[in-house]
């Protein structure tokens, strides 16, 4: 029997919007600090083993997620009696307000650390009024 097109409609609608990721490695999220300035907000993550070619950020709507890989150990033909180092994935996601210009976004990685500017709408800028006397 063929489905209507209102069954159809509310299979459709129970896909999720966001596909979950399926690999066995674990997943950390990453350490951050976060430091604004007056033009901008800088987010810095600490993500071991990650390069720009394994770290994938992405903006839609109002969230910044950031997901980084991370290769398994490679021990060439040894095997480990005891580690403590756990390796896994990073995965971190961040809701931005209105104030943040989503345009000029940039985002940069150097030995695991990963470094966002989010800069600042004009707008939200601080600035010095100026008052002067009536006469």
């Amino acid at each position: 029997m063929a489905e209507t097109g209102t069954q159809v409609q509310k299979k459709e609608a129970q896909v999720p919007e966001r596909m979950e990721r399926t690999r066995a490695n674990r997943v950390y999220t990453p350490q951050v600090d976060i430091i604004e300035g007056p033009d901008n907000i800088v987010v810095t993550a600490d993500m071991p083993g990650v390069d720009d070619k394994s770290v994938d950020i992405s903006l839609e709507k109002n969230i910044l997620s950031i997901y980084g890989r991370v290769e398994d150990m490679s021990f060439d033909n040894h095997r480990p009696l005891f580690t403590e180092y756990g390796t896994g994935d990073y995965e971190r996601s961040f809701t931005l307000s209105d104030e943040i210009d989503r345009e000029r976004i940039q985002a940069s990685v150097k030995n695991g650390v990963l470094k966002v500017v989010l800069p600042k709408v004009a707008a939200a800028k601080s600035r010095k009024i100026a008052v002067t006397a009536e006469v």
